[in-house]
C-alpha cells in the first residue's frame, strides 16, 4: 500500500511526543527558526488541545502547535513560549506547521490543516493566525487563509508574512 492511500489519524500531543516533534521540527525548519525541545515541551504541557499530532501507521509524521490570545501580535517572540497565552481567548496563533520531510508533497499538510481548522472552530475560536515565508503564501491561500501583511518579525533571521483565517465557531455537541 502506498503512503498516499493510508489514512492518517489525529490526536492531541502528550509529553512523550516531545522528542519526536523536536526531531521533525529540526529537520523541517532552517537555521534558528526551529523551536527548541524546551519550547516544544512547554507548548505540549501548557496547551495540548492546541498541539495536534498527525500519525500514520502509529508513527508521528507531523504536527501543528498553537496558542490563543485576545490580541494577536504576530511578532511577539515571548508568545512562542506561551507568555500571554489564554486557552479561553478567541484567536488561535499557530507557531508551527510541520511535516516530516519524508511525507511532504503527498497532501498531508492540507489534511492536517483541515482537521486543525475544524478542531479550532469546534472549540469556538473566531480566527487562526500564522506567519509563513513568502514561498508558502500561495499554499496557505489555497487552504483558505488571507494575506495580511509582511511581518515585522525577524524570527530565525528570516522574512515572514502574516496570514489570517476567520472562523465561524461551530461549538461541538460534546
Amino acid at each position: 500500500m502506498s503512503q498516499t492511500s493510508r489514512i492518517p489519524s489525529f490526536r492531541n500531543a502528550q509529553p512523550a511526543d516531545a522528542e519526536r516533534c523536536f526531531q521533525i521540527e529540526s529537520s523541517a525548519y532552517e537555521g534558528d527558526e526551529a523551536a527548541t525541545l524546551a519550547k516544544i515541551k512547554t507548548r505540549i504541557a501548557q496547551y495540548p488541545e492546541g498541539f495536534q499530532i498527525m500519525e500514520l501507521d502509529g508513527q508521528v509524521i507531523g504536527f501543528i502547535n498553537s496558542g490563543c490570545a485576545y490580541e494577536v501580535v504576530m511578532s511577539d517572540e515571548a508568545f512562542k513560549e506561551l507568555v500571554g497565552h489564554d486557552p479561553a481567548a478567541p484567536n488561535v496563533v499557530i507557531m508551527s506547521v510541520v511535516l516530516d520531510p519524508a511525507y511532504q508533497g503527498q497532501g498531508h499538510s492540507h489534511t492536517m490543516m483541515s482537521v486543525f481548522v475544524q478542531a479550532m472552530a469546534a472549540r469556538g475560536k473566531t480566527s487562526i493566525h500564522l506567519m509563513c515565508k513568502e514561498r508558502h503564501v500561495g499554499l496557505y491561500q489555497r487552504m483558505g487563509y488571507q494575506y495580511v501583511k509582511p511581518s515585522p518579525s525577524d524570527h530565525g533571521g528570516m522574512s515572514w508574512h502574516e496570514m489570517l483565517m476567520p472562523l465561524t465557531p461551530t461549538p461541538s455537541l460534546a
